[in-house]
Parts: structure tokens; sequence; C-alpha cells
């Protein structure tokens, strides 16, 4: 049997639409609208202006262009209707209502634009230097002493300046919830600066093209109230805790193989071309937030990187089943 068009038309559509509204996650861990800082809200106010006018803008087109169709639609036997030609006043009209429109959405954007770009930090503000490597994220505090990676941990209510930093190639340091996006370029520094304004964790990603393994450099930003981040400072300076049992089998193998020439662990090592590790057990993510941080996946981690990671930089070591789980044993109770 034969489906009339018009209703197969009707079924495309409305499956169209349903697609369409399922795709319209306006509070997702990676959108632009949803705000969490003043840097945030300022570029949000912009995007509302520039919203605003063009639907504005829209509807008036096209109730006017619905007015014409209707009006002066072809009737039989009617003449050619009235052309206007050198109408001053319609020329001047829609010569105007662009500039107006333009105006409208330049000087709130300059203002913005100032504002985000300052290189004047705030009083009190907590300095961070970001750099962007292949493929994961270096934060530094260097007035806390405390280098950490892929987990940036903020104070909420606090101004922040972010200082960027690109070791290798070009990245771009984005988090939608926050503010941003802002490149990380070789030889050039960067900053943003804002202040959190709710607690709570916040994804972020590279927006540049910067390699194989691009789409898996991902961090997680976790805004905590004063005295969550003063407690998580104190854990991040303090030792790590003694190693014992199949924890202890697997520091004497990180101590024995490549691991030591790449990353850095207080009292074992000194690598400085991987993520610190130090205290990677109390972080929620590996391999650059693309997997929980379990014993069962830094094993498999650290005996087949590739396989979690395509394209990471970190070597296959060799490892088996069994030196794998110690050294994950090892990894996950640097807390």
């Amino acid at each position: 049997m034969l489906v009339p068009r018009r209703t197969l038309l009707s079924c495309v559509m409305l499956v169209a639409l349903v697609l369409a509204l399922g795709g319209c996650a306006f509070d997702g861990p990676m959108s632009t609208v949803v705000v969490a800082s003043d840097f945030a809200r300022a570029t949000r106010h912009v995007y509302a202006i520039v919203t605003w006018s063009t639907a504005i803008i829209g509807t008036v087109v096209f109730v006017v262009l619905g007015y014409v169709l209707v009006r002066f639609r072809a009737r039989p036997g009617a003449p050619l209707p009235a052309q206007i030609r050198g109408h001053t006043l319609l020329e001047l009209g829609w010569t105007i209502a662009p500039a107006l429109v333009l105006l409208i959405i330049a000087i709130p954007t300059i203002q913005i634009i100032f504002r985000t770009q300052s290189m004047v930090a705030p009083p009190g503000a907590l300095n961070v230097v970001v750099r962007g490597w292949q493929w994961w994220w270096q934060f530094e505090y260097p007035d806390l002493g405390i280098v950490t990676a892929n987990e940036l941990h903020l104070p909420v209510g606090r101004p922040v300046v972010l200082h960027l930093e690109g070791p290798d190639v070009i990245h771009s340091f984005w988090v939608p919830h926050l503010g941003g996006k802002r490149d990380v370029v070789p030889g050039r520094h960067n900053r943003i600066s804002l202040t959190p304004e709710n607690v709570g964790e916040h994804w972020g990603q590279c927006a540049e093209f910067c390699g194989a393994s691009h789409a898996n450099m991902g961090m997680r930003v976790i805004v905590d109230a004063a005295p969550q981040f003063d407690a998580w400072v104190a854990r991040e300076k303090a030792p790590p805790a003694e190693s014992t049992g199949l924890a202890a089998d697997g520091k004497a193998i990180f101590a024995k193989s490549a691991c030591v020439g790449c990353h850095t662990i207080a009292g074992v090592s000194a690598g400085v071309l991987a993520p610190n590790l130090t205290h990677f057990g109390s972080r929620t993510t590996l391999a650059a937030g693309m997997w929980p941080n379990t014993p069962a996946n830094v094993a498999e981690w650290v005996r087949d990187p590739q396989r979690l990671k395509p394209g990471a930089k970190m070597p296959d070591l060799g490892l088996t089943d069994e030196q794998a789980k110690a050294v994950a044993a090892y990894l996950t109770t640097l807390k």
C-alpha cells in the first residue's frame, strides 16, 4: 500500500523535530549557556543580546514577508501592484536600522572584551599556571607549591588568574561553564581572569586540534568551598602515604622501570615529561579525564595505554598482568 506523500512528509518532519529536541540539552556538562563564573556570565550576556536581536529581526522579516505574500498574491485579472523606486524614507530606514542593530550588539561586546582581556590581576587572586601538553593538562599553583594534572581545584568566590602556557604545540583551554576558550600558544603568555560562583564539577576540553589524541585531551575543574579547598591544599602538600603489601611491590616496580624518567612522585622520582603522580590516587579520573580512576583501569592503563587512549605518548612498558596490578595498587594509594 502506497503512503500518501503528505502523510510521509508529516512523519519525516515529526521525526526530525523529535531528533532536534532530543539534542537540546541546555544543562549538559559542556553547555555554553550554563554559567558558573563571572566570566561566563558576561559572555552569556552578549549571547543573549545577539540572540534576542536576531530573533526580533527574524520575526519582523517573516511577518512582513507573510503580509506581502498574502496582500499582493497574484489574482486572475488583477493589475500589477504599484512599484516603489527611490522611496527616500524606505531607503533611510533600511540603512539606519542595520546600523542601530550593529550598535546594539557592538557596544556591550566591546565592553565585555575589555573587561575579560584586562591584564590587571584582581586583588587576592589565586594564580594557576596552566600548561597544555600532548595530550594532558598540567596545573601549577606557584604560591602554594602544588603541581597536579588534569583536575584543577579552585575555591568558590575567590578571583583566579589562569596563566596559559604551551610547551609543545598550540592547544586551547576551554571550560564552557566557566567561560573561555583561550589559546595556549608556545612562546606566548595568555591568561584568563575569573571568579567561580558555584561549587561543583565542570568539564573542560582542548578546543584546538593538537595531534592524534586531541579529542581525548579533557580535564575536570572542581570548584570547592573554602574549607574543602584548604583541606585539598593540605593533602597535596603532604608527602604520599607509605606503601605496604602489594602497593610496596608496585612501588619497587615503578622505581625500576622507565616511569621514573617521565613522572614525578615526591621521594621516588622527578620526571617532568608526564603528569605529576604524587597524589594520583586522589584524582577521580585518569588519562586526561577519559576513565574513572579505579585499580582495574589503572592496571589496564599501565599495561596497554594505547588501548585506553589511542595516540597517547606513554610507551608500552612490557609489564605482566601481575606487575600491572601491583603498580596500580601503588598508584591508587597515593592520596
